[in-house]
């Protein structure tokens, strides 16, 4: 430490506070490109003081950089579509949308995925003598029947975002939510 930073960093005791000009000082260095932890190695402080100091005293661009982007269900949902309908791959809905890393947008996928429910089950008769060209009809328009009703479910769930965005109230409630 040069004797100048010696001189703003001493303090009577561990309770007392640290010179404001030693904190703008550190602030000015990390936000210059030092690394947070040899900042609190040179300058021997703890980790969450220096957070709070470049929480409260960072410059708007720096402060503007620690904060973490939020994303609403609708923008979820229109990422996790655009990946499932062929139209972009993880790394380009990652690079257009500005999400930090993969596993988010991984995690939206299985979260969406396991929305869709299973509207019916197919099951075989056990009669013998049904003709397999009946049982190929009746299988195809069940198909069709189920992908409509998929196609239904995520426009509903589409709906109620945009309503939930713009209206500002929860639509969906909480499981074992009391009932008044």
């Amino acid at each position: 430490m040069s004797k100048e930073v010696e001189q703003f960093s001493v303090r009577p005791n561990r309770l007392s506070r640290y010179d404001k000009r030693l904190i703008l000082k550190v602030v000015a260095e990390v936000e210059a490109g030092l690394p947070r932890k040899e900042a609190t190695r040179i300058y021997q402080l703890g980790k969450t003081s220096l957070d709070s100091w470049l929480k409260k005293y960072g410059s708007p661009n720096y402060q503007q950089h620690l904060k973490r982007k939020s994303y609403s269900n609708l923008q979820k949902r229109t990422i996790v579509a655009a990946i499932e309908q062929g139209r972009m791959n993880l790394s380009e809905a990652q690079r257009a949308y500005n999400v930090k890393d993969q596993k988010t947008i991984r995690g939206w996928l299985e979260k969406y995925k396991s929305e869709k429910i299973e509207l019916c089950t197919v099951t075989q008769p056990s009669m013998g003598k049904i003709k397999k060209t009946a049982t190929n009809v009746s299988n195809e328009a069940l198909q069709k029947a189920l992908k409509e009703a998929e196609r239904k479910l995520k426009a509903l769930n589409t709906l109620i975002d945009v309503a939930e965005e713009q209206l500002k109230i929860d639509i969906r409630k909480k499981s074992g939510a009391r009932q008044s």
